[in-house]
């Protein structure tokens, strides 16, 4: 069956073209999709067009766009063992991570669903004179092209897809062309819980072809994207003449701040956690561990033996704890990446290589790495290796942590140990990134906004500022009681 869904049809690439889907954790062949092309990117535009201007959805009350997407989480949590292992074998993650992820996925619609049926986002302008009825109403954008990554396909989607239909806009999605399987599913769920035609599209496809586009089209009214900073500033550029609205999500050089008086098992244990899960490849996994000199040691110790005893396999060995990197491409990346730091100077605790076991072979896997004595001049330290590599600095005393947390061009998230309560506050609110979690790394709710600051972006997902980023606010007055000005009498 054809992968490309377009204007309420399923069809094949205009070009005829197909890429190969493999797992990652074996190269197994998962399936062949249809890869599209230019031609099919503005036959999806043109029909999320058309469904906007002519089609029921952006005229569709409030509630009912909230219950579809309440009925589409529903539909989530009866095939979630179906989702979850079309996204392990695109990921090659463990299942028991995905299995959470389509957890999180079916929240994110419900509790767009239930914010969305609420409504009471417009509001009436106190203005005085009687004769007036002023007030600040909130429409949906427009058409919107959402474009998302291959880390966590289906959750990345879901906190794009579920705020974009809440607030009545139509819309083309562009998944990974490394993991498109779920985002082929979501479609056919979607349409199951009653969405008309045209306000869902898909073209699946590499960027740089399907990609550009999507962003250059003037029947677009938004843009997007979550991913690498590079293609963020292209998206920009290419979005620019147009003037669209841009939401970007660009990933992060995370800092995970340890004072010697934070509690040191439950830290250690989070910190291996921060950066080793999903090999890394989180946009806001903790890769920059800052740790109080006095602890220095002995806490880098503990880390050390955790990713030593990390067991690496594929999505469907129960024993296994991390799982292979997303391609051949991106683990010369890592590698690449390690070397340099070595290079510069940092220390090689554990890690370092490709794993030796021979049944991992033929999957793209690295150690879990822990590069030591990094300083933040190094680009180990500053670029995002998106693998499982964890650079370790040391700090004196307050003062210096929270500058060096804060020395980097990214700003998505961080986080601060400490026993002391005044103190994590003081860090918290200096540390300059849209997510700080104290004592703790990683969790997030759909009712809290996610985002960055700096050059990990701006936009938020998630939370109430995430359905407003999908609406544009009007201001409609009306005079009761028109009469003559005799401006010019």
């Amino acid at each position: 069956m054809p992968e490309l869904f377009i204007g309420g049809t399923w069809t094949a690439a205009a070009g005829g073209r197909k890429r190969e889907i493999r797992c990652p954790a074996d190269g197994a062949l998962v399936a062949s999709v249809d890869e599209a092309g230019p031609e099919d990117a503005s036959a999806a535009v043109a029909a999320a067009r058309d469904a906007y201007d002519s089609g029921p959805w952006p005229r569709t009350p409030a509630a009912e766009r909230g219950e579809l997407l309440l009925r589409t989480a529903d539909l989530l949590e009866r095939d979630k063992a179906e989702f979850a292992r079309a996204e392990s074998l695109d990921t090659g993650k463990r299942l028991v991570e995905s299995a959470y992820d389509m957890d999180d996925v079916a929240k994110c619609f419900r509790w767009f669903g239930h914010l969305v049926a609420a409504g009471g986002h417009d509001r009436v302008v106190d203005t005085a004179p009687p004769d007036v009825d002023s007030r600040v109403v909130h429409e949906p954008v427009g058409v919107c092209s959402l474009i998302t990554p291959w880390n966590y396909p289906l959750l990345q989607t879901s906190w794009k897809v579920a705020p974009a239909l809440g607030a009545g806009n139509t819309f083309v999605l562009k998944p990974s062309e490394l993991t498109p399987h779920t985002a082929v599913m979501l479609m056919r769920r979607l349409t199951e819980a009653g969405l008309p035609e045209g306000a869902a599209n898909l073209v699946l496809g590499a960027g740089g072809v399907v990609g550009v586009p999507l962003t250059e089209d003037p029947r677009v009214d938004m843009v997007s994207f979550t991913g690498g900073l590079v293609t963020g500033r292209r998206i920009m550029a290419a979005a620019a003449p147009t003037v669209k609205k841009v939401a970007l999500e660009l990933g992060g050089k995370n800092p995970n701040v340890v004072f010697s008086d934070a509690a040191f098992e439950a830290a250690v244990d989070y910190a291996a956690t921060a950066v080793f899960l999903h090999s890394g490849q989180v946009c806001s996994a903790g890769a920059r561990l800052l740790v109080q000199e006095e602890l220095h040691d002995a806490f880098v110790a503990e880390v050390v033996e955790q990713a030593e005893s990390i067991r690496l396999g594929g999505p469907f060995d129960e024993n296994a704890r991390a799982g292979p990197l997303i391609s051949a491409e991106h683990l010369e990346k890592v590698e690449a990446y390690v070397e340099a730091g070595l290079a510069e100077g940092a220390v090689l605790r554990c890690g370092g290589s490709r794993p030796g076991d021979p049944e991992l072979a033929d999957g793209f896997y690295y150690l879990p790495t822990v590069l030591d004595e990094c300083t933040p001049d190094m680009t180990v330290v500053r670029d995002e290796s998106f693998g499982p590599v964890l650079t370790v600095e040391r700090f004196r005393d307050e003062e210096e942590a929270v500058a060096l947390a804060n020395d980097t061009v990214y700003g998505l998230a961080g986080a601060v140990w400490t026993g002391d309560p005044a103190r994590a506050d003081r860090v918290a609110s200096r540390m300059r990134a849209g997510t700080v979690w104290i004592n703790d790394f990683h969790p997030y709710v759909p009712q809290a906004e996610w985002g960055g600051m700096k050059q990990s972006g701006f936009g938020r997902e998630l939370g109430p500022a995430g359905l407003a980023e999908y609406l544009e606010a009007k201001h409609i007055w009306r005079n009761l009681s028109p009469s003559p000005q005799r401006w010019f009498a």
